[in-house]
């Protein structure tokens, strides 16, 4: 494993856990997932593939896009989102379109990862302009085969131009 999950002593917000790695020389993905079980799972995927993967949470859409919007050196952009469409407040389809519509962000990857099959999220995912569409295993290990698939293609194949922050 390059990290370990990791979570602030006495803290219970999921936003603040936070799969970190032993380098500031990694890929850095933000989970948008307000289920905190689906996350466990997603970050323990991500600290078992080769690369050095920082996986940063947050629980909600506004959430999100408050993390995307600090744009520092602290906190530099993600090089990838996962989003959850089933969100509180927020849904990820909205989530979506301000990432898309941020001429800052718009050529960031984002890619649907949600419990929901339905051919209409599937169309209104990639109408705003989604990377891709991942339904979530009902398979807990099979999380492991998503991260690894992931890695293959975004991390290590993917040509993508720079995100400016």
């Amino acid at each position: 494993m390059k990290g370990q999950y990791v979570s602030p002593s006495g803290s219970s917000a999921l936003g603040e856990h936070r799969y970190t790695s032993a380098t500031e020389d990694r890929v850095r993905v933000l989970l948008v997932e307000s289920d905190p079980d689906d996350a466990q799972l997603v970050c323990e995927a991500f600290g078992d593939v080769s690369t050095e993967t920082a996986v940063d949470v947050a629980t909600d859409g506004e959430e999100a896009l408050e993390f995307l919007e600090q744009r520092d050196e602290a906190t530099p952009v993600p090089d990838l989102v996962l989003l959850n469409l089933e969100l509180p407040g927020m849904g990820g389809l909205e989530v979506l379109e301000s990432i898309r519509g941020d001429g800052e962000l718009v050529h960031l990857p984002v890619l649907v990862l949600t419990d929901s099959n339905a051919i209409d999220d599937v169309n209104e995912s990639y109408d705003r302009a989604a990377n891709a569409y991942l339904t979530k295993p009902s398979d807990p290990a099979a999380f492991e085969t998503i991260a690894n698939a992931i890695e293959r293609f975004w991390f290590e194949r993917a040509s993508l131009p720079p995100i400016h922050s």
